[in-house]
């Protein structure tokens, strides 16, 4: 999973949350502290494409996603490859139905490297983020996280919004290649109980526990 770059048109570096409210008017800051502080669960089809270096499409797919905050997530896969991915707050559950096997990680060590954790964090993003606002294009209103951590999995993570919400995710990794994420049927604040994120492996799959 990865990202995109694009110029920035003005330029706002946030410590925290009281820099950029005391900084210049901008939609897409308000937007992403919006997003972190006021919405608890949010709900979404999703639509993914990968590309690579030259621009070249290299993967797709097209799923379900929840989260309720903080820290819990799961992304369900339904095509190409069916897959799930479940934050349950102390683990990260990664269950690829081909191939019958399940990936067990520590969510806390996982912090960052994947847009679920990030979306799903409970913690203050410019902690491990830096916040930088590239203004508005087109539709959207657009804001840059670039990772504070170097062994972050992404390089930078473009986000936008709008009318205020959030509509798409682009992100660049190490190796240059970038994830592109679309948002539609949007569901804020909608209770969604915990049992939502509960994983129990289904029987007879292998399970790689990485998570001690």
């Amino acid at each position: 999973m990865n990202i995109l770059i694009q110029s920035l048109r003005v330029t706002i570096m946030c410590a925290g949350w009281s820099l950029c409210q005391i900084a210049l008017a901008s939609p897409g800051l308000d937007s992403l502290r919006y997003f972190f502080s006021e919405i608890n669960t949010f709900e979404a089809a999703f639509g993914q494409v990968v590309l690579d270096e030259s621009l070249e499409e290299i993967d797709d797919g097209k799923g379900i996603m929840k989260i309720k905050r903080p820290g819990l997530f799961r992304w369900d896969y339904e095509s190409p490859e069916a897959q799930e991915i479940v934050g349950d707050g102390d683990r990260v559950w990664i269950y690829d139905v081909e191939l019958e096997q399940v990936t067990v990680r520590n969510q806390k060590e996982a912090l960052g490297r994947t847009p679920a954790i990030l979306l799903a964090g409970g913690e203050d993003i410019s902690d491990n983020y830096t916040i930088i606002d590239i203004g508005t294009q087109g539709r959207f209103d657009w804001v840059n996280l670039i990772p504070v951590n170097e062994d972050n999995g992404f390089t930078e993570v473009r986000i936008g919004f709008e009318d205020n919400r959030l509509r798409l995710m682009e992100l660049l990794d190490n190796l240059g290649q970038r994830t592109r994420m679309t948002f539609v049927d949007l569901k804020e604040n909608k209770e969604i109980p915990d049992t939502a994120f509960d994983f129990i492996p289904p029987p007879g799959v292998d399970i790689i526990d990485e998570s001690s």
